[in-house]
């Protein structure tokens, strides 16, 4: 889903396969979006590409959402997080929705150790990789360790 400080903002339901972003947006709220609305794709020199530029600078990015039970890979994780909860750089998580109370941030993932983290407290920049919207069983090599790791829904 998408946390409620986003429904303002463009938005569209992620695709399997695709790479996402976690971004700050001009609400103040982070969320995951793709790479390519966050650069300006105006080519050219000259005042009329100049202009364009600048214009294309102050587009909003589109929120992407996940459904509950998505399973992601998480990159980058930050040192802190892998130490205190002995975690690898990269993990599979599933995307959880924490509430449906209006007004709170509810968007979260949760780790194969149960421990979940919402997408409020994780590093701008992370990337999310989109295996399953659906929650099905995905079997995966983490880059990390070279071992394969079963990411099934619970």
């Amino acid at each position: 889903m998408c946390d409620y400080s986003l429904h303002g903002i463009e938005n569209r339901l992620a695709q399997e396969g695709e790479i996402l972003v976690l971004h700050r947006f001009y609400s103040g709220s982070k969320g995951l979006t793709s790479p390519k609305y966050l650069k300006p794709t105006v080519a050219g020199t000259g005042i009329l590409a100049a202009i364009k530029k600048m214009l294309a600078a102050h587009i909003q990015p589109c929120a992407v959402c996940i459904p509950d039970g998505a399973r992601l890979v998480l990159h980058g994780i930050e040192p802190d997080l892998r130490r205190a909860h002995g975690l690898a750089s990269v993990e599979p998580v599933t995307f959880r929705q924490l509430s449906a109370n209006d007004y709170a941030y509810r968007d979260a993932v949760e780790f194969r150790t149960g421990l979940k983290v919402r997408l409020q407290d994780l590093q701008l920049g992370q990337q999310f990789e989109v295996l399953s919207l659906s929650g099905e069983t995905v079997d995966l090599e983490v880059a990390e360790s070279g071992q394969t790791v079963s990411a099934s829904a619970r």
